[in-house]
């Protein structure tokens, strides 16, 4: 009998990680105390595995949601990095990591540690700490010819102002001495804008891709070093604050804001599903309303939106698979006690929306933030609600894996 999907669901902010079957809910197996880094998010491995940074003990942690019922650990593994953590990427072979470090709790830009890991199953993990540049950055490993899992991968950081895409050889970093010592990239390549926020790679083609104000810039592997190609449009006003691979249909998506600039005026701002497709090379953008939107999730037969509005949030659910990408539902979800407010910011103290798919399910999966329910739905059908146990304030987190899936082509934390 196949296996069912699983749902991880984290409580970052009470600390747990549950582990549910698909689509009964039924809890196989909890992990307490755990409060994932939400800004990093989950992040797919091989063999369905999936890891994330626990934001309090300083550790990346290696899951197994198939592994209770098979004699294994739910716990795979864990390492310690620096946190807090912003961002967490891997490479093809699923063994090496980098996790970048942000703001945390803080107004300001303040720590420059970066940490790669090398996972060496039957033996302990090797992890090693350098110092780079302070801000927020965001991280792709970008193989060489990239079918190779032997290959050692470029650490490729995404730094703001000045904008750069910054490239550091595997073995430089793995091999740095103790207590943190800086770093210097093999090869540093200029963004035209200092706004970078979202990171994408391809490991078909080996291109990585930054969104920024003017579009979303490219890069290949040449080397040691990283060669521009021209950049992508965003097909209109306003710019992606958010970038994904679709490894099925080897697809980026994003979602396009527009409208006023006070955060204060966030129920009027507009938003567009915007898509790339790597293969044809068709992009476009498709309408999915005022409010706020901002993570999306695959699935197998869609693309799934949540979006936040005072006049009733929804799933918007897309077909990426006609000739061009339309919305085929619009499902309504209930409304949150501590939802963001016209006149107040989206993101400050208000409940939020998490959200999440597999590419080889037909589930999606919404959090009602504060009131500890998760919405599942099977394509357009609502299927039902699931009660957790504790609020999952600020959203929560979630991830959806299956069996087979493929997720793991999608390299970069959600």
């Amino acid at each position: 009998m196949p296996l069912p999907p699983r749902l991880l669901v984290a409580d970052q902010v009470a600390g747990g990680i549950t582990v549910l079957d698909l689509p009964s809910g039924r809890t196989v197996a909890v992990v307490e105390g755990r409060h994932l880094s939400e800004h990093a998010g989950f992040l797919a491995l091989p063999g369905g595995r999936s890891a994330f940074v626990d934001e309090l003990a300083g550790e990346l942690v290696v899951l197994d949601p198939y592994g209770p019922e098979a004699g294994r650990p739910l716990t795979e593994t864990t390492v310690p990095v620096a946190t807090p953590a912003e961002h967490l990427a891997v490479d093809a072979s699923g063994r090496r990591l980098a996790v970048t470090t942000g703001l945390g709790r803080n107004e300001e830009p303040w720590s420059d540690l970066l940490t790669v890991v090398e996972l060496r199953p039957g033996r302990r993990p090797h992890a090693a700490r350098v110092r780079t540049r302070t801000g927020e950055p965001g991280v792709t490993l970008v193989g060489e010819g990239d079918s190779h899992e032997d290959t050692d991968p470029l650490v490729v950081l995404r730094h703001r102002e000045p904008g750069t895409l910054a490239a550091y050889p595997w073995a430089a970093l793995l091999g740095a001495a103790p207590s943190c010592p800086p770093a210097a990239p093999a090869h540093e390549l200029p963004l035209p804008d200092d706004d970078g926020h979202g990171d994408a790679y391809d490991p078909e083609s080996g291109r990585l891709f930054a969104a920024a104000g003017s579009g979303v810039h490219r890069a290949r592997r040449e080397g040691t070093r990283l060669a521009a190609e021209e950049p992508l449009d965003w097909a209109g006003p306003g710019r992606g604050y958010y970038l994904r691979l679709d490894p099925v249909r080897r697809t980026l998506w994003s979602c396009v804001r527009g409208g006023p600039a006070d955060p204060g005026r966030w129920p009027e701002w507009t938003n567009d599903a915007w898509f790339h497709h790597l293969g044809s090379g068709l992009t476009g953008r498709v309408p999915l309303g005022p409010g706020l939107v901002f993570r999306l999730a695959v699935a197998a037969s869609h693309i799934a939106y949540a979006r936040v509005h005072p006049g009733g949030d929804e799933l918007v659910l897309l077909d990426p698979s006609a000739p061009r990408p339309r919305v085929t539902a619009r499902l309504p979800l209930p409304p949150m006690d501590g939802a963001p407010r016209p006149g107040g910011t989206p993101w400050d103290g208000v409940q939020r929306r998490a959200i999440a798919a597999s590419p080889g399910a037909a589930y999606t999966a919404v959090t009602r933030g504060g009131h500890g329910e998760i919405h599942l739905f099977e394509g357009e059908r609502a299927l039902t609600v699931l009660k957790m146990p504790t609020p999952l304030d600020d959203g929560g987190h979630l991830a959806l894996v299956a069996p087979g899936d493929g997720a793991q082509a999608d390299r970069v934390g959600r």
